[in-house]
């Protein structure tokens, strides 16, 4: 499956933004040897050559935006958004699992019941969009906000990633 993740990284320029966000994507791809692998691979919206993913699969997006721009009040709404509803529907179903099965069933992962526990206590990986220039996934508001605040000059840089 595909999805858009977004790096949030201090640059000065637009390249300097997406050489960085592309670090964190490597390191998220597990091409950083000291890193594992979140997701199978991933296209920076820069890259023409590919018709399965990045620009082909979601159309035009910005390489890289300033975090205080149109484009990157947009695409980080988008990632903060997504991560908040994936928590959202994955609680839900810790919630349903917590109330309606037994137990055993939840030890045997009886509708993907512990998939869901393991998925809202994610760290990265599909149900978390954001990502700091450290590849350490954004999974709360005031994690966000301190990213946001520590920074002079922050750019938001998007990928399609397969996981």
């Amino acid at each position: 499956m595909h999805m858009v993740i977004y790096s949030l990284v201090e640059a000065s320029t637009e390249d300097e933004a997406l050489s960085t966000g592309k670090t964190v994507f490597d390191r998220l791809v597990g091409a950083d040897p000291h890193a594992g692998a979140v997701f199978d691979y991933h296209v920076t919206f820069d890259e023409e050559d590919t018709s399965v993913a990045g620009k082909a699969q979601w159309g035009e997006l910005p390489t890289a935006a300033p975090i205080d721009s149109d484009a990157g009040q947009d695409l980080l709404e988008r990632g903060w958004e997504a991560t908040k509803e994936e928590f959202e529907r994955n609680l839900e179903r810790v919630r349903e699992a917590l109330d309606e099965l037994s137990d055993e069933e939840i030890m045997r992962d009886e509708d993907l019941a512990r998939h869901a526990f393991h998925q809202v206590g994610a760290y990265d990986g599909p149900t978390i969009f954001l990502y700091n220039e450290y590849a350490n996934g954004i999974r709360h508001r005031e994690q966000l906000d301190r990213v946001l605040e520590e920074s002079e000059e922050l750019w938001i840089v998007p990928a399609d990633v397969h996981f």
